[in-house]
């Protein structure tokens, strides 16, 4: 799988209304510790056919960090049957990042 683009545009259909749990990424380029999770991200995606994978930068997309309550990035929010199941701040290691969604 690859990595979706979140914007406030397409949330709905991608995130609320996904038949997958979605684990999103909330992110900034200019942040260090996002970029560091940048490759688990895509080895989550790679691996994990059943889960999808999303990002939101930060910057572009205020009012979805406004509305979630991003304070630090990167954050991690899952999503199941349109419902937020998880959240988990800072740099984190692939196992911990995936118990968001399956437990």
């Amino acid at each position: 799988m690859q990595i979706t683009e979140i914007t406030k545009d397409n949330f709905e259909a991608e995130v609320l209304k996904s038949d997958k749990p979605v684990i999103l990424d909330f992110w900034a380029s200019w942040c260090g510790p996002c970029r560091m999770m940048a490759p688990v991200m895509e080895e989550i995606a790679a691996e994990n056919p059943d889960i999808k994978v999303g990002k939101v930068n930060v910057d572009a997309e205020q009012e979805l960090a406004v509305e979630f309550s991003v304070m630090s990035i990167p954050t991690f929010i899952a999503f199941k049957d349109g419902k937020k199941i998880g959240t988990t701040v800072g740099v984190q290691d692939k196992a911990s990042v995936l118990k968001l969604v399956k437990g």
